[in-house]
């Protein structure tokens, strides 16, 4: 298990954000106690359990995987815990805005994977490093669960060519997969546990294997912009002011939700869906839609 590393009043000293802009990621990072992660953990279950029947006009998967925030107040609270935006202030500076926030869970014993590949790929936001991803673990992640694999200092390239697979078992969308080698001694595994994060740059190329132990593997992963972000291909966006000020304009603000998918937090939602889908499925010739 990983030696935690040491913040600074919780925030990250200078040869820690240095390290975060060499490597293209940074772990593991204590923000929490892990008892606390683990209350988290159970009112993630909660709502599965409560909503998973309830007739919402999409799959629960649908709004877990993708702009939970917009339905979800647990989503937001964890996105806006002043702990872990001390600790993103050190990478993106004082004006925070939080792009997205979604559920990455691999059930136990399960064979899904996430191919190696870029998060900006499809994003329109072109190849900024005012983007950074936050991996909160809600449940251990291992290698043997299914932890992230990072290459170190691959946020150093250009957004790189990636083949769709549209793959079942693969978690992404598109099951996009970088089409440059990766071999596996160039991988370094990203063990965190409950109530600690991972950073990430959206151009360092990661993945992850199977899990096969007998828990689920439970991740709420967190997407942070500065306002110096453009969207670049859609005609507009969306993000939630976490912290600071937005001086730009470049994105659409909301609030976040007063209760669990609530009629107006659900129209949101689908608008914010058609927008970004049009962006993140450009150029594929799948029929079968984003959150297929």
């Amino acid at each position: 298990m990983p030696e935690p590393l040491t913040l600074a009043s919780g925030r990250l000293t200078t040869a820690l954000a240095d390290q975060y802009w060499q490597d293209g990621f940074l772990f593991p990072i204590d923000v929490m106690p892990g008892d606390e992660a683990a209350g988290l953990r159970a009112e993630l279950e909660s709502l599965e359990a409560r909503w998973q029947d309830n007739s919402l006009p999409h799959p629960l998967n649908t709004y877990k995987r993708v702009n939970s925030h917009c339905v979800m107040p647990l989503s937001c609270r964890i996105a806006s815990d002043p702990r872990i935006l001390d600790v993103v202030e050190g990478v993106l500076g004082p004006d925070i805005m939080i792009y997205g926030v979604e559920y990455f869970i691999k059930e136990a014993n399960s064979t899904q994977i996430v191919s190696m590949h870029q998060d900006l790929t499809y994003w329109g936001l072109g190849a900024t490093s005012g983007m950074v991803t936050v991996w909160l673990a809600l449940s251990a992640s291992t290698p043997a669960s299914g932890c992230m694999d990072f290459v170190r200092a691959s946020h150093k390239n250009p957004i790189l060519p990636h083949n769709d697979t549209f793959d079942d078992e693969n978690l992404l969308s598109r099951g996009q997969e970088v089409t440059a080698k990766v071999d596996a001694a160039d991988k370094t595994p990203i063990e965190i546990h409950p109530g600690q994060i991972s950073m990430h740059h959206g151009l360092t190329i990661h993945g992850s294997g199977p899990n096969t132990t007998d828990d689920r593997r439970i991740a709420c992963v967190i997407r942070y912009i500065n306002p110096d972000v453009v969207q670049q291909v859609g005609q507009r966006d969306y993000a939630m002011m976490a912290r600071g000020v937005d001086r730009n304009g470049h994105f659409i603000h909301f609030a976040p939700p007063r209760s669990e998918f609530q009629p107006e937090s659900l129209a949101l939602y689908d608008e914010i869906r058609d927008m970004q889908a049009t962006v993140t499925m450009q150029g594929t010739r799948n029929d079968k839609g984003m959150y297929a």
